[in-house]
């Protein structure tokens, strides 16, 4: 294990998903942690963390090493506007002596485009992983799967409703990933040289059909639900009454009916590098029950 000694590390994207949790394993671990956020009045940051407001590319001075979030470079329609930002941002961190890189990526990067429904939100992992790969840095792309959040914005709606989940494709099935783990990932990336030139690709440890994921929600939430298999057309169509764009639509359909196109929805390399078994869709479940449980009414004031 090589650590960078007096490690600062810039985190793009560091309220979001990822980000903020690092930032905690980052600061415990003894590191200098440099964020760069949108709002720094809003951002709420630990102290003893520079926030800087804006683009990360002025914030490089003192970094050895940078966490890119694909995010963080802007949603843009034409991939290579995205593709020059991460070359100017790499290039400017490498000038001011940035020696490693860590980026998110995914683990559909090499599939065909249209088996990659996230670029519709502006989220270009293969631009960026590769400018990164090229970038003449110490590099590591985590190839990330299906993430346990990704659940409250597919389902908590439903679940606050009622008991019964309607969706296509029962028995696709996904390995979910908590966030905290994906964290713990980048941080051991970023303070260690253990995961150079790698492209790991992390998922939760065990795969899980919807009806399972559906079943451990609802033992959370303390509420039996079910999962009832429609067309696929029939989802499609609630997709887009829900405002999800209709290339999305079809695009995560495609992953859920060939479930993310992996023969083994499980790899090993969160416990394979942390040492220790990945968290649990149950233990997410039971972190996250409240988002899946009927909001209280707001009461107005006088």
């Amino acid at each position: 294990m090589i650590r960078l000694p007096n490690a600062t590390v810039l985190v793009t994207g560091a309220t979001g998903l990822v980000g903020r949790p690092l930032i905690d394993l980052l600061l415990a671990q003894g590191a200098k942690v440099r964020a760069v956020t949108r709002d720094a009045r809003a951002a709420a940051l630990p102290e003893g963390v520079d926030v800087v407001e804006g683009d990360p590319a002025g914030a490089l001075d003192g970094v050895s090493s940078l966490f890119l979030n694909p995010r963080a470079l802007g949603a843009h329609p034409d991939p290579r506007t995205v593709t020059a930002a991460a070359d100017r941002l790499l290039s400017l961190a490498r000038e001011h002596g940035a020696g490693r890189v860590v980026t998110l990526s995914a683990l559909n990067v090499d599939h065909d485009l249209d088996e990659q429904p996230s670029r519709l939100r502006g989220e270009y992992n293969k631009e960026t992983e590769a400018a990164v790969t090229a970038s003449g840095m110490e590099w590591t792309a985590l190839r990330s799967g299906y993430y346990a959040v990704n659940t409250i914005g597919s389902w908590a709606a439903q679940i606050r409703a009622g008991d019964t989940v309607r969706g296509a494709y029962a028995a696709a099935a996904w390995a979910p990933l908590h966030e905290r783990d994906l964290a713990a990932v980048a941080a051991h990336a970023l303070l260690t040289g253990d995961l150079a030139g790698e492209r790991p690709v992390l998922t939760g440890p065990r795969a899980l059909t919807q009806q399972e994921m559906i079943e451990t929600i609802g033992a959370a939430i303390g509420r039996p639900l079910r999962f009832e298999e429609v067309a696929p057309e029939a989802a499609r169509q609630g997709f887009l009454r829900g405002g999800v764009p209709e290339a999305l639509a079809d695009g995560f359909l495609t992953l859920q009916a060939r479930s993310y196109l992996q023969h083994d929805l499980v790899t090993g390399e969160v416990e394979r590098i942390l040492g220790r078994p990945g968290l649990t869709f149950a233990e997410w479940a039971t972190e996250h029950a409240a988002d899946f449980r009927p909001q209280p009414p707001q009461t107005s004031r006088a």
